[in-house]
């Protein structure tokens, strides 16, 4: 993710450079981006006050919902407006962000808007965003640099936020002590043999071999990382005060059945039921497609959405989107 898109933000740590048009290079020939002057991707404005006679859904999430390596019109959200008369659709999803800093947008940007219908779209994987204190991103010169971030720890039941605002220069990581270095997100398991093989090829093979689990933190309720997202997205369902959807992201592990997803699905299962809201898993309308769709929802060599994946994921979400909201004739 390519730091100059984006400038410091001292409540949730960085968002686009406000009003940005721009043409990012990408697998597959780039991407157009445009940003509001809140600083997230969108061709209009974000207002306070719904819009006469429309349906108002407010969405939250990460790179996967800010639609990275995929032009505006491409995206999900942007797909989902078309597919559900009558309905805006307010994308807050920002890149490299956990549930943590996404919680903080909605409080720094969003509390006060007036919607119909707020959307959780939680990347499975953030489940260690949340986890962590530092994460890396790359420079103007594509220098891998690491920089702080807003979070929380639980102590007892309670939530505490730490580091707002988050220092503005990135960090060395020679002046982290030991356990700070712990606090660093490496972005997945396995790093060093996921590169080798990378680059060998052969990846889904040795993943199938080996049980490979992108995320663990799922196996049990009771490990501190599903704690703290548990912590985090029950405090933001308690603000909202309106209906919520939660929808977890699977990875392409889950998608392409390299990975068991049955632990995620159970926590969100049991969290969306103890918080009385919904809860949408897309996960098995897009294993409905053939094994050769699915493995054209993601990128030859990155894993985000492609426009394929876009299309399956909006197709499988308009319809839950549908029945939550208000009739059109009550709008």
């Amino acid at each position: 993710m390519p730091r100059q898109l984006f400038e410091y933000h001292p409540a949730i740590g960085y968002r686009y450079i406000p009003n940005i048009k721009a043409r990012v290079p990408f697998e597959g020939g780039g991407y157009l981006l445009r940003a509001n002057e809140l600083g997230f991707r969108s061709h209009r404005p974000f207002r306070e006050a719904r819009t006469s006679g429309y349906r108002r859904v407010l969405l939250f999430g990460d790179s996967y919902t800010a639609g990275e390596g995929v032009s505006d019109p491409q995206r999900y959200s942007d797909l989902l407006e078309a597919a559900v008369p009558r309905l805006e659709v307010y994308n807050f999803g920002m890149p490299g962000t956990g549930t943590d800093q996404q919680y903080l947008a909605w409080r720094e940007f969003a509390a006060a808007m007036e919607h119909d219908l707020v959307i959780l779209a939680v990347l499975v994987e953030n489940i260690r965003r949340v986890h962590a204190q530092y994460r890396p991103f790359f420079d103007e010169n594509g220098l891998r640099r690491i920089h702080a971030k807003p979070y929380y720890t639980l102590n007892g039941t309670t939530l505490e936020l730490h580091n707002v605002p988050p220092r503005r220069e990135p960090v060395e990581l020679s002046e982290l002590r030991p356990e700070e270095r712990a606090g660093v997100d490496e972005e997945g398991r396995f790093g060093r043999l996921r590169q080798v093989v990378n680059a060998l090829g052969g990846k889904a093979v040795l993943q199938r071999l080996t049980r490979y689990q992108p995320v663990p933190e799922y196996d049990s309720g009771t490990t501190p990382a599903w704690r703290l997202m548990r912590a985090i997205i029950g405090q933001w369902v308690s603000s909202i005060g309106g209906k919520v959807l939660i929808m977890p992201i699977p990875l392409y592990h889950h998608v392409e059945e390299l990975s068991d997803a049955s632990p995620y699905q159970e926590r969100f299962h049991e969290m969306a039921k103890e918080l009385g809201c919904e809860l949408h898993d897309p996960l098995p309308d897009l294993r409905r497609y053939s094994m050769a769709e699915r493995r054209h929802f993601r990128f030859e060599r990155d894993p985000h959405l492609t426009v394929e994946g876009h299309r399956a994921l909006a197709a499988s979400l308009a319809p839950v989107v549908e029945r939550l909201l208000p009739r059109e004739d009550v709008v």
